[in-house]
């Protein structure tokens, strides 16, 4: 697989950091869940949407992962859509288990902010 193996129209659309990035969410596709933000290059949007799986770019371990290699919380991949500007990717996933790697079905389930409504 050579880096330069994404739809070269999809690759033209894409609005990267100056690392190469585009955040990517996941979102459980049926029930509308948001489960958690993680960053893709140009090859792991490729992976993900040849394979089924969601693939992502670890900025701490500068490589790939594949969501559920390792835990066993699989995603499976039912759509993909990147926003209007082509600056972030919405990823439809079939989540087992977790999707945050503390052990909660979703990153965002654990601390909740207090909002002043006036």
């Amino acid at each position: 697989m050579g880096h330069m193996s994404l739809d070269p129209k999809i690759a033209a659309r894409l609005k990267r950091n100056a690392d190469g990035l585009v955040p990517a969410i996941a979102q459980q596709y049926d029930t509308g869940e948001v489960l958690m933000l993680a960053w893709m290059n140009d090859e792991a949007l490729h992976r993900t949407l040849t394979t089924g799986r969601a693939t992502y770019w670890s900025r701490s371990r500068q490589e790939f992962w594949v969501k559920g290699d390792t835990s066993g919380h699989v995603q499976h991949v039912k759509a993909v859509a990147l926003d209007c500007d082509g600056d972030t990717i919405l990823v439809k996933v079939d989540q087992e288990g977790a999707a945050c790697h503390t052990g909660d079905r979703t990153c965002f389930d654990a601390d909740q902010l207090e909002i002043a409504l006036g």
